[in-house]
Order: C-alpha cells, then sequence, then structure tokens
C-alpha cells in the first residue's frame, strides 16, 4: 500500500471506528513526512459515512513552496488560480491565435540554445497558476519532444499550481505497439516521460491511436478537428458524398465525417511496403459518379494519399477527389507529389507550421481556446472529444 493509499485509507475507517487508532498514527508519520512538492495530503472535510469509499474529504497536491494545491483546480487556499499560456517554438503561431481566441497574452517565455544544439527553456513566474504549455511535437520531432519536456520541467520547478501539456500533433503515436521482436512502444515512451516531466493533463487532437489515453498515467483529453475540416469542405449542392478511408485504420474517422456531411463511406485496402512505400488492394463501397473525400488523421509522405487516388482512378474515369487531414507533418517530397495527383484541394489544420504553400490550412486554434477555458473552468469537453 503506498503512503497516498495509507492516508486515504485512515480518512475512511475513521468514520466507522476499523482500526482507526492505527491508522490514524500511520497517518500522522506520513504526514510528517511528505513534504516534497507533488506529494499528496488529505484536508479535513465532512466525516464520512462507515463503509464508504467516498467522503468530505479531499486530495490536495503540495506546491513547489509547500503550499497546498487543490490537485483538481489548481488553486491555493480556495482562490481562483490565473490561466496562463506558455508556447513553445514549434508553432508559435498557433499559439499566439490560441491566446488572442481566450483575450490574453502568451506567457513570457525564452529558449536558450547553445552551440551544441542543448536547449534550456526559461518560464517566466507561474507560481500557483493554472499553466497550459502548447507545443505539438512535428517535423523536427525529437528536438521539439525535448523542448516540451524540458518545458514541462520548468512550470513545475516555477511554482505551477497545475500544468497542462496541450500538444495538438502528437509524434510517435504510430508507435502504439511492436510490429516485430525488437522494437520500442515509442508512444508509451513519451507518455511516460511527459508524466514524469511534470505534466498532469494532456491535451492532444485527433492522435493517430486511441490507444494513447490507456498508455498515459495521467488524465487524456482526446478532442477532434472533424468538425473543423468538414465545415470547410467543398460543398456540392445536390450530390452526395462519399467519404473514404485510406486504410482500415481510418474507418472511424471517415465515418464521423460522413455523419457531418450526410454521406456515404468507402474504404481502401491498404498495405505498406515501407514507411515511404504503400500499395493499395480492394476498394470496398460504392463509388459511382459522386464527388469523393479522402480522410486520414494526419499526411506526412503522402504515400497512402496517392496509393488510395490511384485506386479510384482504375475504377472511376475523371474522380473528384479532396483530402482532407488534422495533421500535415509533410515531408519534403509530399507537397510535389500531391501536386502530381489530381485533387481538388488537400486541406489540413495548423497542428503543425505547413510546410506546403499549396495546403489549404483550416486553424485549431479556437478549439484549442475553448478546450483550454472549459478545463480552466472546470466545465465538460464531451462535444469536443474523438469518436473512438
Amino acid at each position: 500500500m503506498t503512503g497516498v493509499e495509507m492516508v486515504k485509507a485512515c480518512a475512511v475507517c475513521a468514520g466507522c471506528g476499523t482500526e482507526g487508532f492505527r491508522h490514524h498514527l500511520v497517518a500522522g508519520w506520513l504526514r510528517s513526512v511528505m513534504h516534497a512538492p507533488g506529494d499528496f495530503r488529505t484536508v479535513a472535510g465532512e466525516r464520512p459515512e462507515p463503509g464508504s469509499a467516498s467522503s468530505g474529504v479531499r486530495e490536495v497536491r503540495l506546491g513547489a513552496d509547500g503550499e497546498a494545491v487543490d490537485s483538481r483546480r489548481g488553486s491555493r487556499s480556495g482562490v481562483m488560480a490565473e490561466l496562463r499560456v506558455v508556447p513553445g517554438t514549434a508553432n508559435e503561431p498557433l499559439a499566439g491565435k490560441l491566446t488572442a481566441a481566450l483575450g490574453r497574452k502568451c506567457s513570457p517565455c525564452v529558449v536558450e540554445r547553445f552551440p551544441d544544439g542543448e536547449l534550456r527553456p526559461v518560464v517566466d513566474d507561474a507560481r500557483g497558476a493554472d499553466v497550459y504549455v502548447v507545443e505539438p511535437t512535428g517535423p523536427e520531432v525529437n528536438e521539439h519532444v525535448v523542448e516540451l519536456l524540458l518545458l514541462l520541467d520548468a512550470c513545475r520547478r516555477a511554482g505551477a499550481g497545475r500544468v497542462t501539456a496541450v500538444v495538438p500533433y502528437f509524434g510517435y503515436a504510430r508507435q502504439d505497439r511492436r510490429g516485430q521482436e525488437g522494437q520500442a512502444v515509442g508512444a508509451r515512451v513519451l507518455a511516460d516521460a511527459l508524466a514524469t516531466a511534470g505534466a498532469q493533463r494532456l491535451v492532444v487532437v485527433d492522435p493517430r491511436t486511441a490507444a494513447l489515453e490507456a498508455m498515459c498515467a495521467i488524465p487524456v483529453e482526446m478532442v477532434t478537428a472533424v468538425p473543423v475540416l468538414a465545415r470547410a469542405l467543398p460543398r456540392r449542392p445536390g450530390r452526395g458524398v462519399v467519404v473514404v478511408a485510406p486504410d482500415l485504420g481510418a474507418v472511424k474517422l471517415a465515418g464521423h465525417y460522413a455523419s457531418l456531411l450526410d454521406g456515404s463511406v468507402a474504404v481502401v485496402c491498404k498495405h505498406r511496403v515501407s514507411g515511404s512505400r504503400v500499395r493499395a488492394g480492394d476498394v470496398l463501397g460504392t463509388l459511382d459518379d459522386r464527388p469523393m473525400v479522402i480522410v486520414d488523421d494526419m499526411i506526412s509522405t503522402g504515400a497512402t494519399i496517392e496509393a488510395a487516388v490511384h485506386a479510384f482512378t482504375e475504377r472511376v474515369a475523371r474522380p473528384d477527389l479532396v483530402v482532407a487531414a488534422t495533421h500535415g507533418p509533410l515531408v519534403a517530397s509530399a507537397g510535389e507529389l500531391l501536386r502530381r495527383l489530381p485533387l481538388q484541394g488537400v486541406l489540413a489544420t495548423d497542428s503543425v507550421t505547413p510546410s506546403v504553400p499549396s495546403l489549404t490550412v483550416c486553424s485549431i486554434a479556437p478549439l484549442l481556446a475553448d478546450v483550454i477555458g472549459r478545463l480552466h473552468n472546470d466545465q465538460p469537453l464531451t462535444d469536443l472529444l474523438l469518436r473512438t
């Protein structure tokens, strides 16, 4: 039994008298030694009902200065915590739009760079604040991952009351399982690192895998940008749309788009040959000559989109094709590949900094501002969450 569990046991048993004296002795000792930032204590509330696991006792976390911080709100002494947005360097324009939508300014933050490439973020005083670190882990992925971890640690050491990592694009999410012996599970490694660095909650947008929530030791809010992209898609009056999943993993995503666009779903059976090569097989669903929207959570090399387009051109003479993807961490060759394909347009959000001029960018800043505002005020996110 951990120290926190023993303190909770004391709070519960005190109501019914079961070994209450012994538990109080143990709990008293625990309270005398638990002084490190991040530890938990119980605060007296209403006396629990006998045998009840819930009570008026609430959990508080000790801040870096030893003050009690309500772990649910990030506030001190019952006062509403100040909301602060700390931007990383991965996507500063998005952070700027987000804070503007909130009616605030970004908190001062400087990322110092040593000649050998080492990073050292310095954040403004965050003592007692409800802090949201905005840092997508897009290209360059590894550098931005390290920067995010250091920013979280800096906020924690600055005395933040609550720290939330806002990671619109979560790199390494595709590494959610081992494909063969000897591989790492990158998504789990990064999830553990975020919690260790100081994140108490994680916000992601349309992650590659819904299993990310199960991998994290901290609460994860998986919100979706599908309504944002669906509103931006061109409308053809009187003609139904076919929403195409370019592989089996995008079927649920396609279903969400279809429900918003009042369309049907088709699926391409894809086989990945390598990280940059994909082979398309059969197409499941009716295509006819209706407009088609190929949807995915992300576009990187463009190989999956290329395989799907070729599968359609073999079946439909002149397909009316549009592509919509939440994330666009495009590699250098992807822009030219997409330009060669017979596409009417390619839509993506600004979760990562756009690198292809021909890309139609839909901002998710209002979405993230809504999420942050609701979390700060302890309001539900039900209508914004990803369908899994």
